[in-house]
């Protein structure tokens, strides 16, 4: 666990607060906007060219497990996201759409150090890691076209075209990358592709930071956001860690298999969304907020789910 991973969630947390205060100086409120796309480009073409696809066959060697872990993940979990903020955001649609886009993106990295934390089956949350991330991407624009016609929120106009060019582009241009270093690839694998990995956090701090200090002033008035989203949020955590639970029982898991399985359904991760709603909604920062909210709320509740998983393994 290296010292941005370590620490992600005060760094997000630091580009929250950095953009609001560059924000109050007009020069900088003025133009941040015009720095959001290009920065989540490069964090994009970073992310997925570091997408772990030699995994994809050792995952698919535990059928029961992954289908577990896909159909609670892009099935169960949009589902509950969605009937959650239909009970406590349905005044607050901006939110409502943040709120479901956050809970359909799966974690793929910290939840395996909370997992290792908790005493569960890494080498299994390690091979689902690439599945699930695949998956987020083909199915968010789905998501986003389901959801944001409910919610009556945004566009669909403005919504395909932010799709388009935030997650192809990358895409291809990373696809494009690893076909000119398909004869080098100790160069790609060891300095290319862990320097990329590396930046990912920065650029996203860095398009965070430009889009606080564009909607600073808006945001600032929105404060209370963060309490009206506590509740749904909680429960979340509680209603997945209970059904991780009820599947890890149904299925006759190991306790090592039942902790990657709750890990992998609590853990949230949204840049791939936050992307997209970037450059689609710049100018309703509350739907970015909401995606922003959750990493800051998510690392002491997974932080108190292992220590719980410990105990009851202990009883075992």
């Amino acid at each position: 666990m290296n010292f941005i991973e370590k620490f992600q969630t005060f760094i997000i947390l630091i580009a929250v607060g950095s953009g609001l205060l560059l924000g109050q100086l007009s020069v900088f409120e003025n133009h941040a906007e015009s720095f959001i796309l290009p920065f989540l480009l490069f964090m994009l073409f970073g992310l997925f060219l570091t997408i772990p696809l030699k995994g994809l066959k050792k995952a698919f060697r535990n059928i029961k497990f992954l289908s577990t872990d896909v159909i609670l993940n892009f099935v169960w979990t949009p589902f509950l996201a969605w009937g959650l903020g239909a009970i406590f955001l349905w005044e607050h649609p901006a939110l409502w759409l943040g709120f479901i886009l956050l809970l359909v993106t799966p974690c793929t990295d910290w939840y395996l150090i909370f997992t290792s934390i908790a005493r569960g089956n890494i080498s299994l949350s390690t091979s689902v890691l690439p599945v699930n991330l695949i998956l987020q991407v083909v199915l968010l624009p789905i998501y986003l076209f389901i959801f944001a016609g409910t919610t009556e929120t945004v566009e669909m106009a403005a919504m395909l075209e932010s799709v388009v060019l935030v997650l192809l582009i990358p895409f291809f241009l990373a696809s494009l990358t690893r076909y000119f270093f398909r004869k080098q690839k100790e160069r790609l694998e060891k300095k290319i592709i862990p320097f990329f990995a590396s930046t990912q956090i920065l650029f996203l701090c860095l398009a965070i930071v430009a889009m606080f200090a564009s909607q600073g002033s808006y945001l600032l008035k929105n404060i209370e956001v963060i309490w009206i989203m506590l509740i749904p949020l909680a429960l979340f955590y509680i209603i997945n860690f209970i059904a991780a639970q009820t599947a890890g029982k149904v299925f006759r898991y190991s306790y090592e298999d039942t902790v990657s399985l709750s890990m992998t359904i609590i853990a949230r991760n949204s840049p791939v969304a936050l992307a997209i709603v970037l450059t689609a909604f710049p100018d309703q920062p509350l739907i970015a907020l909401a995606l922003i909210i959750g990493p800051l709320i998510e690392l002491p509740v997974l932080a108190v789910v292992a220590q719980m998983l410990l105990r009851m393994r202990a009883r075992l």
